[in-house]
């Protein structure tokens, strides 16, 4: 697979748009992005000191991780059909709603409360996952790779600040629960500034009328079978470190603060990570190497995970933040996927719900196992060997041209 360079125009037909337009897209998209892992972060950081507090069991301590990327799989699945109804703006500004409603229960201090939060939360996440990338293409046709890297890096940042910040500010309001419900502050304020992004888009019939493409026969397609798997390996790699590392640098003898400490470490080597990744990626016939370097890391993070000391935890971090860089190459090739707005959401759809809900079984399986065993080495182990059939993946993805992915 080629990329081309980051400002090369994908979609030459696409109309130009007013300059107070693209500012407020740019504004939007910067907020939504720093939305899209901080809820996920906050929790993670402070899932041990939730369970304590709420005095809940392994098996919901097992399944509240699990909740996103099940959520993901399930509320994605119906971003197609919702995208189709109200059109792509419509569709993110309901799930930013959504969203900010969920984050903000969370604030009330009840296992119910935490539960209900979180699954609202994040099906509300879940449209703006799948919404993102087709949001992109129609409103950033010429700068693909550029408003997606800033999609990226806003993401993590997002979710660096929150990790690094979340368990000092649960300190001092003296609750886990007001600490993460003050996130959802965050998300009311990514819906405010994507109202006139959804104004512009009414007045001005913005939302494509072209027919809507049923994303499940694309899993059929040698395009929806790679793209829907290469996704599925990242989320699940992913969203088991997201849910359980802090969790990981504890058992091995980090307290919590310092291993929240690494956790938005990890977060924060991604953003440089990703931008590198996506440099590379864009130059012709480097899309290959870029996919091997950032999958080959993530072998070598796990794998360091399980054997390097309490004093070297460093290491592992910074590898495993720079694995965690494949997303904005991933996200690139589903934005650019599809040879229209509606078959780009089609395969956003199938490669995002199929993928989350495959990578349910990640952070799920891998708490169950903790609980089971008492230690992380037989998770860790295989998280290890998912991680080489990412390299796989990445080889067949790469190896020759898909149809619809020649840029």
């Amino acid at each position: 697979m080629t990329v081309a360079p980051a400002d090369a125009p994908t979609l030459s037909d696409a109309p130009l748009k007013p300059r107070s337009a693209v500012v407020f897209g740019v504004i939007a998209l910067v907020l939504i992005g720093l939305n899209l892992r901080a809820g996920i972060a906050g929790a993670s950081a402070l899932l041990h000191d939730f369970q304590q507090v709420l005095g809940y069991g392994p098996l919901v301590a097992a399944i509240i991780p699990s909740i996103p990327t099940l959520c993901f799989a399930v509320a994605g699945a119906a971003t197609s059909w919702l995208t189709g109804r109200l059109g792509v703006e419509k569709a993110i500004l309901l799930a930013l709603g959504f969203l900010a409603g969920g984050l903000l229960l969370r604030g009330i201090p009840a296992t119910g409360m935490l539960v209900a939060g979180t699954v609202v939360g994040m099906s509300g996440l879940a449209v703006c996952n799948v919404a993102m990338p087709s949001f992109i293409r129609e409103h950033f046709a010429h700068r693909t790779s550029a408003m997606t890297a800033l999609y990226t890096v806003t993401m993590t940042t997002g979710a660096t600040v929150t990790a690094v910040a979340v368990v000092p500010l649960a300190l001092t309001l003296g609750s886990p629960s007001a600490a993460v419900g003050a996130i959802g502050f965050l998300a009311v304020a990514a819906f405010l500034g994507f109202l006139p992004v959804v104004l512009h888009a009414h007045r001005n019939s913005v939302r494509s009328t072209a027919p809507r493409i049923s994303p499940w026969p694309l899993l059929r397609t040698r395009k929806g079978q790679l793209l829907t798997a290469i996704f599925a390996l990242q989320a699940l790699l992913a969203y088991s470190l997201i849910s359980w590392f802090p969790s990981m640098l504890i058992s091995m003898g980090l307290s919590s603060a310092d291993s929240g400490l690494m956790y938005g470490l990890m977060q924060l080597v991604s953003v440089p990570a990703g931008m590198v990744l996506l440099a590379i990626g864009s130059r012709p016939r480097m899309f290959r190497p870029a996919l091997y370097l950032v999958s080959i890391t993530m072998v070598a993070g796990l794998a360091s995970l399980l054997v390097v000391p309490v004093g070297l935890a460093i290491i592992p971090t910074v590898l495993l933040g720079f694995g965690l860089g494949i997303f904005p190459l991933v996200m690139v090739m589903i934005s650019r996927s599809g040879t229209s707005t509606a078959e780009t959401t089609a395969l956003s759809t199938l490669a995002q719900s199929t993928g989350y809900l495959l990578a349910t079984a990640g952070p799920f399986g891998a708490g169950l196992l903790f609980s089971g065993t008492g230690g992380w080495s037989l998770p860790v182990a295989l998280l290890l060997g998912l991680a080489v059939a990412q390299v796989v993946v990445a080889h067949l993805i790469s190896r020759a041209p898909l149809s619809g992915l020649k840029k």
